[in-house]
């Protein structure tokens, strides 16, 4: 198989394509025969040497994932040879720039039916991310209030999607090119972050979803009522002023599962969501595609994708 990897950390000059030898599933994962991965800043972060988890090298590069079943391992119920599917290779992100890659079944699912390979590749890890963080860590129900940081953003988009379908009331963050983009996703407010300050127009919101982190992080305490939350995607908030403010505040890392990314799908078969692909490359421009993570090439708006053949 061909795979798209580092040996070590450091710029994009660093991702090597290599020839590997197929391999089988283990217990718990499939085989899957790649035709789209997507492309995530934890990617930069792993390839640079700056993910929160420990990344042994040499690896192979990428999660998102969406593709046809080659092979089942072990202990695998519920999928079969031909089924397709998409998810996230596993917990460390890695192995999914490749032609083939060994993913974990516990995180995969099938394949929503309405769309196609390069859309579902974009769509795991920032879903789940944004479900999680609005349900899970910020613990928001109907009638709450939300305010979504970075609403134009990959993970932002699905946020905002899924805070209008629980019922929430939505205010969002974006430049001003993406307002009425972000209306129309569901947010009942949207304030231009380069033109307004959202911590002058907003106060007492039940709970900030930060995907922007720096100084829009900090400026977030001050807008949420005692007892709401304040989540991020992207850096650790303070836990001191959090206390002080008696809110509660964390960074976390998103788990992806099988059950959340059923959830998703049908909601995407269901016409409930819509996905924002941007740039697409095949994976043989696996380095460029990390030069435009960097800045370091223009890229258009929404989740870079790569194709395989």
């Amino acid at each position: 198989m061909t795979s798209y990897r580092v040996h070590e950390f450091g710029g994009p000059e660093v991702i090597k394509r290599e020839e590997l030898p197929l391999v089988s599933p283990g217990p718990g994962d499939l085989r899957v025969r790649v035709k789209a991965v997507g492309v995530g800043p934890w990617d930069g972060w792993i390839r640079s040497g700056n993910s929160a988890l420990p990344q042994p090298l040499p690896l192979t590069l990428g999660s998102d994932y969406s593709g046809i079943v080659d092979a089942v391992g072990p202990e695998v119920r519920g999928f079969k040879r031909g089924d397709a599917v998409y998810g996230v290779t596993n917990e460390r992100f890695i192995g999914a720039y490749s032609d083939y890659a060994i993913a974990k079944a516990s995180m995969s699912a099938l394949k929503p039916i309405t769309i196609g390979d390069v859309e579902a590749a974009s769509v795991p890890v920032i879903a789940v991310t944004a479900k999680q963080a609005l349900f899970q860590h910020a613990h928001l129900t109907a009638g709450q209030t939300v305010l979504i940081h970075g609403a134009a953003g990959s993970v932002g988009v699905f946020a905002v999607q899924l805070a209008r379908k629980a019922k929430l009331k939505v205010i969002a963050t974006c430049a001003a090119n993406d307002v009425e983009f972000v209306r129309r996703l569901g947010a009942t407010v949207v304030i231009d972050y380069n033109s307004q300050k959202f911590d002058t127009e907003v106060s007492q919101v039940d709970a900030v979803i930060d995907l922007v982190g720096c100084e829009t992080q900090v400026r977030s305490f001050g807008v949420i009522k005692r007892g709401g939350y304040l989540i991020s995607a992207v850096s650790k908030p303070n836990e001191e002023v959090a206390k002080e403010l008696a809110i509660q505040a964390k960074f976390f890392l998103v788990a992806v599962t099988t059950a959340e990314l059923v959830d998703i799908a049908a909601a995407i078969d269901n016409g409930e969501f819509e996905t924002k692909v941007g740039t697409v490359l095949p994976l043989s421009k696996a380095v460029e595609a990390h030069e435009m993570l960097e800045g370091r090439r223009p890229r258009g708006k929404g989740k870079i994708v790569m194709t395989v053949d």
